[in-house]
């Protein structure tokens, strides 16, 4: 099989099995479930808890160790045991240990794939900026053919509608938790994932410590000293801001087009009727952007590419602040959602990519799994935490509603000013030869 075509398949099932179930989490838990909130509020930190420590280790591993095709392979059938497991669960504490497991086995595949996919390409030759980001587009195209698996699966009323179908006979053999098949839909999947990345080509650790290195370098612990560098921290501190941006609209970004239901001249509205719909409009709009990406990389460079993203989050909030279900208001709803897909690839594949032309191709694991620990972990946890903290002190009316119109000014706001600290501090010179090196 060809090359491309086999990373473009590990590039639509790695992401196939976290969108299948991750956008409707709390439907499961809050609506299916009757968890309640402090029953069941603790799971979504599970992934940032996670991405603090494991991407990195696991980075470590695959550069001193393991083939990172085996490990990659091995920690997905381990993710899809969790999930199948996570079905059959009624306890919402034991359902948070589970998940943090499986999030444990499933966070660091996201910078494993990408290390995998950047070796074999160079290896082959490719020119890695040019042809990565059409086989990473696949990803997103694979979380939203989850996204609406599961929503057609998930539901009692479309398995009916359906009779016997692919979806009714599974639910069959797994028991009649209609919607736990979300979890078993992943979990098959990340399994046959796992078992398809054995046969990707070797991608064995570069094993060049030599007799005289360090504790440090024999542990794996020397993509760490890349904090010591001025640029590589500010690039690390500034992950994690756009980190907690990420987390913001994940977590409250179907909630705010839900809530339009509580006026009444809205409840009817098209925006809450079909909130999900609209809110895949930004994973939609990130296949565009993802394959303008090489474009803009050897036009503009890293820093400049990344300064358009991080206004893009200012829009994507500020366009959300002014929203509304008709008129004008619909119209920056929408464009909201198209401006995501820039705001978030620009960042984080960019970002992978910087990382990969900036470090030594001894510590590129490790250095990936830092900036996935970066993003999705310290950054996750500080949006979700700070953001929860500062919606309930604050932005709460006082009959339990919210202030959307000032919490995505606000955010907007937060997003302004780490981009104009990272156009001031962050010092970059855009040199397109070494973004050519890259397939070397």
């Amino acid at each position: 099989m060809n090359l491309k075509l086999r990373l473009t398949i590990v590039s639509f099932l790695q992401f196939f099995v976290w969108g299948a179930w991750l956008t409707t989490l709390g439907t499961y838990g809050f609506a299916y479930k009757q968890w309640s909130g402090a029953e069941f509020g603790a799971v979504f930190s599970t992934l940032g808890i996670a991405s603090i420590f494991m991407p990195a280790l696991m980075g470590i591993v695959a550069d001193k160790w393991i083939n990172a095709e085996k490990l990659y392979g091995a920690l997905h059938i381990l993710y899809g045991v969790t999930l199948f497991l996570l079905a059959k669960t009624d306890d919402p504490t034991t359902f948070f240990w589970i998940l943090l497991i499986g999030m444990c086995f499933y966070m660091p595949t996201l910078s494993l794939s990408n290390s995998i996919s950047y070796k074999l390409l160079k290896d082959s030759h490719y020119d890695v900026v040019k042809v990565f980001p059409p086989i990473r587009v696949w990803g997103t195209i694979g979380f939203i053919a989850a996204m609406w698996t599961t929503n057609i699966f998930s539901d009692e009323q479309s398995f009916s509608d359906f009779g016997i179908s692919v979806g009714y006979s599974i639910a069959n053999i797994f028991g009649n938790s209609l919607n736990a098949n979300q979890f078993y839909l992943a979990g098959i999947f990340a399994i046959i994932l796992g078992i398809f990345a054995f046969f990707l080509p070797k991608c064995p650790p570069p094993r060049l410590i030599s007799q005289n290195a360090t504790i440090t370098q024999k542990l794996g612990l020397d993509a760490f000293s890349l904090f010591k560098q001025r640029k590589m921290a500010l690039f690390f501190i500034f992950s994690m801001f756009l980190g907690a941006a990420l987390q913001l609209t994940n977590m409250y970004g179907d909630t705010f087009l839900k809530d339009f239901g509580s006026v009444e001249a809205f409840k009817d509205s098209a925006v809450v009727q079909y909130s999900t719909m609209i809110i895949s409009i930004s994973q939609i709009s990130e296949t565009l952007f993802i394959l303008a990406i090489p474009f803009f990389l050897y036009k503009f460079g890293i820093k400049k590419v990344m300064l358009i993203s991080m206004f893009a989050w200012v829009l994507r909030f500020g366009f959300f602040s002014a929203g509304a279900p008709e008129g004008f208001g619909l119209l920056l709803i929408i464009l909201s959602n198209i401006i995501y897909g820039m705001a978030f690839d620009f960042f984080n594949i960019s970002g992978s990519l910087f990382v990969e032309s900036t470090t030594d191709s001894k510590i590129r694991s490790s250095a990936q799994g830092l900036f996935m620990m970066m993003t999705n972990g310290f950054g996750a946890i500080l949006g979700s935490a700070v953001s929860g903290w500062a919606i309930s002190s604050f932005f709460t009316t006082q009959d339990g509603g919210k202030a959307w119109h000032e919490i995505w000014l606000v955010f907007a706001i937060y997003a302004l000013v780490v981009a104009i600290l990272f156009a001031i501090l962050f010092k970059h010179k855009h040199n397109p030869e070494v973004l050519a090196d890259v397939k070397h």
